[in-house]
């Protein structure tokens, strides 16, 4: 099970991503980012190499699909909060745009 990141992690690994767009969740110890696209082809072509990602990684993402628009929300449920897992899993997802 992957643990929840001390507060030294949270600095370090939290900084670039809030730098690329990522933020805190308000209610919960999660990020979230909104990931926009040219169109829809574009958008869902994107999640479905995040979600290979996700899929090797066994770790799978929180996240819906309006058009051009993808919304997605990261969080560990089995450590209850942000992990390793979701630091790399929104750096692959910011990788591949």
């Amino acid at each position: 099970m992957a643990e929840k990141l001390t507060k030294e992690q949270r600095s370090q690994e939290l900084a670039p991503l809030l730098a690329t767009g990522w933020a805190l969740a308000d209610d919960r110890d999660a990020i979230h980012k909104t990931f926009r696209f040219k169109n829809f082809v574009d958008a869902f072509g994107w999640m479905t190499r995040a979600a290979i990602w996700a899929e090797k990684w066994n770790h799978h993402p929180e996240w819906s699909n309006v058009y051009n628009r993808v919304e997605v929300t990261l969080t560990t449920h089995d450590a209850n909060g942000l992990t390793e897992l979701d630091m790399k899993l929104a750096r692959k997802m910011d990788a591949l745009t």
